[in-house]
């Protein structure tokens, strides 16, 4: 039996009815509650004009707040959670919320298309900061999901610095968790519209079912591929079942050495984790793996599942010797990650299993461990190529070698005879240069609109040899050179 999807927006319980599951966020605000404030500029989760914030209930029970982008972002997926756009920001007796107000003050706004976006990434930022001021950095992290072609951002980062100047407006979170609270299902439900069904299981037992009794139906992570293959390749999805409220899914421990990471955790909850593990070498790849909004709305586990050559998460895992657990009607298996690509999009997968856990290696004593991503631009873009080594030296001598790159093949993989050709030998520049040639019988890269075959073998060579300058014992490279070197990569 279908049952409506019902969530709080406005003041007030909305239900839906009869629209397909796969209309988005978006085009139920814009065509169905006539909210026009959220735009659509690129309907890919690009530019941020559709961005809104979603309050929701975690697995422990506590209300979380976290922008997302509302054009990939599928209406079932809305159940039992809180939809804040840019018409809620006004004030009761009429005046502009900070946000609004700054934004104005500090002429943040010139065609004034993309703003809503911006307001609603900044009012998402006020909430977690409690009004409180903002580093720059996390200004930059908070807009990292929002394009303007006026303005040149200036005059929006003074607004962030502003919003926190002007008279604070209070949020009450308690409220809202409460009004979550009564919207809460204890079961699993489905909802069906136009030959669809989006299911919605709550517990990892009604997952196996669903997916044992139907294993050609899509699973739905954070959307933020998915959402895709809807707005721009037009694709029918046929049936549906939704992984985001399965709690089981959602939790992160430590386990036989390694981080285990539900598959529903998002990616900035895992990222923020990993980072804490591996603050040097994965701090700036959480900032640049995609915006905030993305990495709110996204998956580790639906990162892994999807398996693009070009991700940035499979390198670095790979190198450190990560696992995938799998689970089926049938019990779980784990694999090392990089077993479970087989080819392009073809992964050691059943048709009734599904991603359940990764788990990433803890820090580990004598493993030096990089990470590198080539990009044309260092916010939100995707890879030409993507590096990830992890050496295990005994003084100058390499005990173990793991080389793992994304962009250079058909699935994120590893370069067997690069590593063989460094075990039990110094790692010093000779032996450094055989293993660079090495690279190019490991790899024959495609060239595309992000690199050329030929780019992405010089930089992969030359990301190794980047390595090299930082872990090499007799003489390591100042920090400045190294930057200087990777910039001629």
């Amino acid at each position: 039996m279908s049952e409506p999807i019902r969530f709080y927006f406005r003041g007030a319980v909305q239900e839906i009815t009869n629209a397909a599951p796969t209309r988005t966020v978006l085009q139920h605000l814009r065509e169905d509650l006539h909210c026009t404030g959220s735009k659509e500029g690129c309907a890919e989760g690009d530019c941020g004009a559709c961005t809104v914030v979603i309050g929701s209930l975690n697995a422990g029970g506590q209300l979380e707040m976290k922008s997302v982008n509302s054009c990939i972002q599928f209406a079932p997926t809305l159940d039992g959670k809180a939809l804040f756009t840019v018409e809620d920001l006004q004030q009761a007796d009429g005046t502009l919320h900070p946000v609004q107000q700054a934004m104005v003050e500090c002429h943040g706004s010139q065609c004034g298309f993309c703003t809503p976006g911006f307001v609603m990434s900044l009012w998402g930022m006020y909430l977690d900061k409690n009004g409180q001021p903002a580093q720059r950095k996390e200004i930059d992290d908070c807009l990292s999901g929002n394009l303007c072609r006026c303005t040149g951002y200036r005059p929006i980062i003074d607004a962030a610095h502003r919003m926190t100047q002007l008279p604070k407006v209070g949020f009450d979170r308690e409220a809202l968790a409460q009004q979550l609270r009564g919207l809460r299902r204890d079961e699993g439900a489905s909802y069906t519209a136009h030959g669809q069904t989006f299911h919605a299981p709550r517990t990892l037992d009604e997952l196996v079912a669903l997916r044992a009794a139907h294993p050609k139906a899509t699973l739905l992570a954070g959307s933020t591929d998915i959402g895709l293959w809807v707005t721009k390749q037009m694709r029918e999805l046929g049936d549906i079942i939704y992984l985001g409220h399965v709690a089981a899914l959602q939790t992160m421990g430590e386990k036989d050495g390694m981080l285990e990471i539900g598959a529903g955790v998002s990616l900035d909850d895992a990222y923020r984790a990993l980072a804490e593990l591996y603050p040097s070498q994965l701090s700036e790849m959480r900032q640049r793996f995609a915006s905030l909004p993305i990495r709110n709305a996204g998956t580790l586990g639906g990162n892994v599942a999807n398996g693009s050559p070009i991700g940035d998460s499979m390198p670095w895992m790979i190198a450190l010797g990560s696992e995938v657990v799998l689970q089926s009607a049938s019990g779980q298996r784990v694999l090392p990650l990089e077993a479970f690509y087989l080819d392009y999009q073809k992964k050691d997968m059943r048709p009734d299993e599904f991603v359940v856990a990764v788990r990433v290696p803890l820090p580990r004593a004598g493993i030096e461990f990089r990470t590198y991503k080539l990009a044309k631009r260092f916010d939100q873009d995707i890879s030409a190529v993507c590096a990830a080594f992890a050496f295990k030296l005994d003084g100058e001598v390499v005990v173990d070698a793991r080389i793992a790159f994304g962009g250079m093949a058909a699935t994120p993989r590893r370069a067997p005879r690069a590593e063989a050709s460094l075990m039990g030998l110094r790692w010093n520049e000779a032996n450094l240069r055989v293993a660079m040639d090495m690279l190019a019988q490991d790899f024959a890269p495609l060239s595309d609109m992000r690199a050329s075959s030929s780019y992405r073998m010089q930089t992969a060579q030359n990301l190794l040899r980047r390595f090299w300058f930082e872990t090499r014992a007799d003489a390591p490279l100042a920090a400045d050179a190294v930057n200087a070197f990777a910039c001629r990569a």
